[in-house]
């Protein structure tokens, strides 16, 4: 199988972390800060080594606390559900968020009455910040959530500039880094992020069961999970610190042990050149025939890893049938849980987009079958 689907979830990781999984299915599936015993502790070792590599890889070493999640959806609730809304919040969005946000947002301006307001984008389906800026002069933000990177067109957000400008009206920023994190080099305080919520299983290279937040230092969310904390047992509110405050529940240390393996041989550079040559060799090619028509922004300095399109006279969901069956070639169909950016790229009588997503294991000779495939439709 070529397998061109890595948006949705990285396949295959690399073998450091199949066998850190194995390992610690055998030797480290105990439950970490419950325990005075060896094996508790040597559990509790390898979850704040892997929160240790987690604060240096997004520079927030002495900048952030580091909670973990079972995903990163499970992550961006638990922040989102935890800031203090009204009626009179404004929440801002790009027209690129993940249902995750999207409606997450949505019940939070259901429930709190709370308005939702989206970010403007130029005629290129990139964010107008002079628009942005105006809007923001009009509607002051009180919370700006953005993605690091589309997980439909692979567009690159402006995410520095759109946050400085939030925090000059004191506006709580949250980054959905789910695409990006381990792909671009993400700077939190430089990037002006309260928060920075991650996936374990994406371009981190680790795998499913294991995501969570980062949390700037003196932002405090609302407890929204309760429960069992391994401290102050006989308490019934929850810890009043990070990471406590936050963590209830057993915390899943065999993912976390295969996540460790991963950042342990992480290149974010070579990682990001891999899926760059990548991206412009397939544009490029898909550019080339002519039944083809691309979705979403083609500066190839702005989009990474994913690329969308269109096949003339095919509904989406029948290309991805055909590469299946007839190629063994994987591919994702449909609107990718996406709701917002579909208005944008006209793609409806399509039924959606059919999606790329590479991966740091594909190759040009994968893109090369691929392009083969869609030309002989």
């Amino acid at each position: 199988m070529i397998y061109l689907d890595n948006a949705a979830t990285t396949f295959p990781k690399p073998e450091r972390v199949y066998t850190a999984l194995e390992t610690a299915n055998r030797e480290l599936s105990f439950n970490a800060g419950r325990g005075s015993y060896k094996a508790a502790r040597a559990a509790s070792a390898i979850i704040d080594d892997t929160k240790n590599r987690l604060l240096s890889l997004f520079h927030a070493t002495g900048y952030a606390d580091i909670v973990f999640t079972p995903s990163v959806t499970h992550a961006l609730n638990q922040v989102l559900n935890g800031l203090d809304l009204t009626g009179n919040s404004v929440i801002y969005v790009s027209p690129y968020e993940h249902n995750a946000v999207a409606r997450t947002v949505y019940q939070l301006s259901v429930n709190s009455g709370a308005s939702v307001k989206m970010l403007p984008l130029t005629k290129d389906l990139q964010i107008d910040l002079e628009k942005a800026k105006y809007q923001f002069s009009i509607n002051s933000p009180s919370v700006v959530i953005l993605n690091a990177l589309s997980n439909v067109t692979g567009y690159i957000l402006p995410v520095a500039e759109i946050f400085l400008m939030a925090k000059e009206y004191g506006a709580i920023t949250v980054l959905d880094a789910a695409q990006a994190a381990g792909l671009i080099d993400l700077d939190m305080p430089a990037l002006n992020a309260d928060v920075l919520c991650f996936a374990g299983h994406k371009t981190l290279m680790g795998p499913f069961g294991i995501g969570g937040f980062l949390i700037k230092h003196g932002i405090t969310l609302k407890k929204v999970l309760t429960g069992g904390t391994g401290s102050a047992s006989l308490t019934l509110d929850m810890p009043e610190e990070a990471p406590g405050r936050y963590e209830a529940s057993s915390t899943n240390v065999v993912a976390i042990a295969g996540l460790n393996a991963s950042l342990k041989g992480l290149d974010i550079n070579e990682h990001r050149k891999t899926l760059r040559e990548l991206t412009e060799y397939l544009l490029e090619a898909l550019n080339g025939i002519p039944s083809v028509n691309l979705m979403g922004t083609f500066d190839t300095d702005k989009t990474l890893g994913i690329v969308s399109f269109v096949v003339e006279g095919y509904q989406s969901d029948e290309v991805g049938i055909i590469l299946d069956d007839e190629y063994d070639i994987a591919v994702r169909t449909g609107y990718h849980c996406a709701p917002y950016i579909h208005d944008y790229l006209d793609d409806k009588p399509y039924h959606g987009t059919i999606r790329i997503g590479i991966g740091q294991f594909n190759t040009k000779e994968d893109i090369d079958a691929l392009i083969s495939a869609i030309k002989s439709l």
